[in-house]
């Protein structure tokens, strides 16, 4: 039997797991690879990969994909490396630039706007880096992953938008499940699943392992990500997933 393909996603929230799947003993037969969120999805839909670290959101538009794991990226309260950045008060916005590298933060970004913050600015979608740049009077940006954690004392004005759905919801949100398309078989998903299990309780292990971070990966891990995909966090996914249907309907 091949190794099963896998596709992780190469921010700091993801090394827990990717030290479970490379260093966990009795870790499942496979062969790992990374890029950012939405890149990951894409994969998963051309059948690159058989199992994917992917948003949410691209459950909706994925034929088939199923989540396949009991673990997540998801917060129940300020998750940090999702954020709104900006130079003014997020009311005093006039231009929101959107990054292109998850199609799950720039929806929940919309959804908070229209309901909890209740602004409309005019929405850019990013295309390359250089967005970042452009952060600057009165256009914010959303940042997600690696580059939010680095730009998080950068700026006057720092939205989170884990902590802001949490506030506005009263649940946790899920921004990445691992999903596949193709049946896998139970014994591979129960040894991934030992894996990934086994990486998150050891990430103290991996630090040595890290280039150092503008981010205390410590906080990040004990206080930021939440990495159990519990039936709280599924209540959190499906309203999500409900409000993102009105969304993408329109």
């Amino acid at each position: 039997m091949e190794p099963i393909r896998i596709g992780a996603v190469s921010y700091l929230n993801t090394k827990p797991f990717v030290y479970g799947l490379t260093h966990a003993p009795n870790r499942p037969d496979i062969s790992l690879t990374s890029d950012y969120p939405a890149a990951v999805a894409e994969q998963l839909l051309s059948k690159k990969i058989d199992i994917g670290l992917i948003p949410v959101a691209a459950l909706q538009r994925i034929p088939g994909a199923r989540v396949v794991s009991d673990y997540c990226i998801g917060s129940t309260g300020t998750v940090a490396s999702v954020a709104i950045f900006s130079q003014v008060p997020l009311e005093q916005v006039t231009t929101l630039l959107l990054d292109y590298q998850s199609n799950t933060s720039v929806a929940l970004a919309q959804i908070l706007l229209r309901d909890y913050w209740r602004l409309q600015p005019n929405l850019l979608h990013a295309t390359g880096a250089d967005f970042l740049e452009k952060i600057q009077g009165t256009s914010a940006a959303v940042v997600i992953g690696d580059r939010a954690l680095e730009l998080y004392p950068s700026f006057p004005y720092r939205y989170d938008l884990g902590e802001a759905w949490t506030q506005h919801t009263g649940l946790p949100f899920v921004f990445a499940v691992w999903a596949a398309i193709e049946p896998l078989p139970t014994s591979f998903i129960d040894s991934f699943n030992r894996a990934l299990l086994w990486g998150v309780e050891h990430w103290r292990d991996l630090l040595p392992e890290l280039p150092i971070h503008p981010y205390d990966p410590e906080v990040y891990f004990t206080q930021n990500i939440s990495f159990t995909l519990d039936e709280h966090k599924k209540k959190g996914m499906q309203l999500f997933m409900e409000n993102l249907s009105l969304l993408t309907s329109k």
